[in-house]
């Protein structure tokens, strides 16, 4: 400024305008001069130095990262990452290359920021975080801008596993593609800390694919370019995680197929499968195709995380591929076909029919007027053991629709199976969606051209033969032998002679039966048989003939004998055990005195006791009339009689008359001329005194013991069970045998009057 006044001062040519340029020179040197002084002094106001409090902490912000995107050589991207103290932070960044730019302190919240800076000096970048915390820490980036083009890493990668390998498929940025020619992929065992290999070098452009894997292992994968002069920088990109590959299939396929409600021809298809490795996969993959091959618009693929899918179908048949997947591998599919529902409800009543024209050409009509709801419809057809052939079309106009040309052309005497179906779209008639896009109306069969059947029935049998009739049986002609709409059956049957048969007579049966009754024939006559089939074209070839006889009037049924004589038999040898077993369980014997729990022991001396007992009953009021006495073997005198009866007393009321008395003693088993003991006897035995006892028989059984306890001491035991008078005119002795076995008692009702007997034997 002093030179210049100088150089005012001596000039001698001065002027208005010379001294008004000058003063704006003067003006535009002033500002110049304090805008040099304002940057020379700005690093004391925006130097670093005074962040001198924060320092680098691992916790802190890091990871400060500057660099330049191919091919973009101007500006410069510098990212860094958070510190772990606060979730609300602010960073300053200072951007120091000298000389030009000494320091550029500046605010921001975000975790990046573009810088414009020149390649050829060195660069120092700081990122400060939370200056006016005490918890303040920052990250240092240098690097020479030259050497910081970047390419990569790539925006995305896809990979897939099978057969032991690993296909890599890689997308680069687009601005970067120009930078480099090849890459890098590096890999490791899952858990691992070292990578197994050295990095595997590709071309860029070309498929990647890493052998020699283990298929049963997960691996961590990563990539880079490959750096060259125009990238000097290619970071490895992220770690992918690869996980192992599925090599089993599902397995357990359940298939059910139901009805759905209010919608004819549409079934519910639920599909249901298990998978061994579970844990492995992400879910399930299934695809469904029609057997006709016709492929719908939108792809047939369905995704599911449940191993399960339910579907809404037509009736016609179906593919399913299911596999399990995960994000790099798919395993083997399982295969299920969905047949073609046979059992079509309402879809054989004629309400569709076939008129062939030719071997390229049939017209197809349907009976409801169809057209109103719908306008595209699918024919399916085929013949047994082919494969399905379609066509679509759009119809608006009439129920019917002539298919010409055909794809391929029909076949004579063959049997085709044909199907409409009907689509809800009506902007085009190609399928659009394998679920819930179309019902089938009906279903039914027709030949291009029929034939007589090839075979006849076969495996005749006859049975059930009677005087007049026999029973035929056979197997159906197979439907592959027809060629043609089976009509029948034709039955031939003639009497058969040696040398010789009869008139030939025939009846005909329905096609669906092979069992007919054969009635009107003679009695022991020899038949022979022959059946066939026959057709809208004709009969065909005759069956073999087989031979049978009715019955003779006078034979007999064999069989009825033989089962007659097996009953018999049977009886015989099992009957007598089922006899006896019955009278154990219908008539038990009686069982010994000896065991009876009715015996109770009678004390004391009897005689008296017991007369006693007796002599104080009245006949009124006991109903026992006669005491028998059976004895064995002994004979004893009868003049001994008496005294071997001192129970019995003149007791008894004199009421009683001669005859009870009489009765009150018998033998138990009288002779066959009815003799009974000597009246004598009876008399003299009325005439005992009987002394009365407290003793009363406990029931109707007693033993010897309790009979030697009522008969006095000194006085002989009558062992006897049966008396009998000789035969001898000699009545002074009585046959007695001796064993006494028991006491018995009969008695009747005083009402009844019938007697009432007690016996000691």
């Amino acid at each position: 400024m002093v030179q210049l006044q100088f150089d005012v001062l001596d000039s001698k040519c001065w002027s208005r305008a010379g001294r008004a340029r000058v003063l704006l020179r003067g003006l535009m040197l002033v500002y110049f001069t304090t805008l040099s002084s304002r940057i020379h002094a700005s690093p004391a106001t925006c130097s670093s130095s005074k962040y001198q409090h924060c320092g680098f902490h691992p916790a802190g912000v890091h990871g400060l990262d500057c660099f330049r995107r191919f091919p973009d050589f101007v500006r410069t991207e510098c990212v860094w990452k958070p510190g772990n103290h606060t979730s609300d932070k602010e960073y300053t960044i200072v951007v120091d290359q000298p000389p030009r730019i000494k320091c550029k302190p500046e605010n921001i919240t975000t975790l990046s920021k573009t810088l414009k800076v020149s390649e050829s000096r060195n660069l120092t970048v700081e990122v400060f975080e939370n200056i006016n915390s005490r918890n303040c820490t920052k990250a240092v980036f240098r690097g020479l801008p030259r050497y910081m083009v970047r390419c990569g890493p790539p925006v995305n990668v896809s990979f897939g596993r099978h057969s032991g390998g690993l296909d890599v498929n890689v997308t680069w940025p687009p601005s970067h593609v120009k930078g480099f020619t090849d890459y890098h992929v590096r890999y490791k065992e899952q858990g691992n800390s070292t990578w197994d290999e050295s990095p595997l070098q590709f071309h860029k452009g070309n498929r990647c694919r890493v052998e020699n894997l283990n298929s049963s292992l997960a691996y961590v994968v990563q990539i880079r370019c490959v750096t060259n002069t125009k990238c000097t920088q290619c970071p490895w990109s992220e770690a992918y995680y690869i996980p192992s590959e599925l090599r089993t299939q599902p397995d357990s396929v359940d298939l059910q197929d139901t009805d759905v409600p209010q919608k004819n021809g549409r079934r519910l298809v639920s599909v249901s499968w298990k998978f061994s490795a579970d844990e492995l996969n992400d879910g399930y993959s299934v695809t469904v195709r029609k057997t006709s091959g016709e492929t719908p618009v939108n792809t047939p693929q369905f995704n599911t995380s449940q191993p399960q899918i339910r579907l809404i179908l037509s009736y016609s048949a179906y593919h399913l591929h299911i596999s399990a997947v995960n994000n790099v591998s798919i395993s083997p599919a399982a295969r299920l076909t969905i047949p073609q529902r046979e059992d079509m409800s309402g879809m054989r009543d004629g309400r569709l029919k076939v008129k062939v024209q030719s071997n390229r050409s049939f017209t197809i009509s349907w009976k409801d007027n169809l057209i109103r709801t719908y306008v595209c419809y699918s024919v399916e057809w085929r013949k047994e053991g082919d494969k399905v052939k379609y066509m679509s079309f759009y119809q608006r106009a009439q129920n019917n629709r002539t298919l010409d040309p055909l794809p391929e052309p029909l076949e004579p005497y063959q049997r085709y199976n044909i199907t409409l179906h009907t689509r809800p779209e009506k902007g085009t008639c190609n399928m659009k969606h394998i679920n819930n896009s179309e019902s089938t109306y009906g279903s039914t069969q027709f030949y291009f051209t029929e034939g007589t059947p090839l075979s006849a029935p076969k495996n005749i049998q006859s049975y059930n033969g009677t005087l007049t009739s026999v029973v035929l049986e056979w197997l159906p002609i197979p439907e592959e032998d027809t060629r043609g709409f089976l009509l029948g059956y034709i039955i031939y049957y003639t009497e058969y002679h040696q040398r010789r048969t009869g008139s030939e007579k025939n009846v005909t049966v329905d096609p669906e039966l092979n069992i007919y009754g054969l009635e009107g024939l003679k009695s022991a006559t020899t038949y022979q048989v022959q059946i066939s089939g026959f057709t809208s074209a004709g009969e065909g070839v005759r069956s073999e003939e087989i031979l049978f006889k009715t019955e003779h009037e006078g034979n007999f049924d064999v069989k009825g004998i033989i089962i007659i004589f097996s009953v018999v038999a049977l009886v015989l040898i099992c009957g007598t055990p089922i006899i006896k077993r019955a009278k154990v369980v219908l008539w038990p014997s009686i069982p010994s005195p000896g065991y009876s729990n009715a015996m109770q022991k009678i004390d004391g001396i009897c005689e008296l006791e017991l007369l006693e007992a007796i002599k104080t009953l009245k006949v009124e009021e006991w109903d026992t009339k006669s005491l028998q006495i059976v004895e064995k073997e002994a004979v004893i005198p009868a003049s001994a009689l008496p005294s071997m009866l001192p129970l019995l007393s003149d007791s008894l009321d004199e009421g009683d008359s001669t005859d009870t008395s009489r009765d009150w003693f018998q033998t138990d088993t009288d002779n066959t001329s009815g003799d009974v003991l000597p009246h004598d006897t009876s008399s003299d035995t009325r005439q005992m005194a009987l002394q009365g006892s407290p003793f009363v028989f406990p029931s109707g059984y007693t033993t010897l013991e309790m009979l030697q306890q009522v008969i006095p001491q000194g006085m002989p035991l009558m062992n006897t069970t049966e008396v009998i008078e000789s035969e001898s005119e000699d009545a002074d002795f009585t046959v007695v045998k001796s064993g006494v076995e028991y006491v018995r008692q009969f008695s009747t009702s005083p009402i009844m009057d019938s007697e009432q007997m007690s016996t000691i034997l």
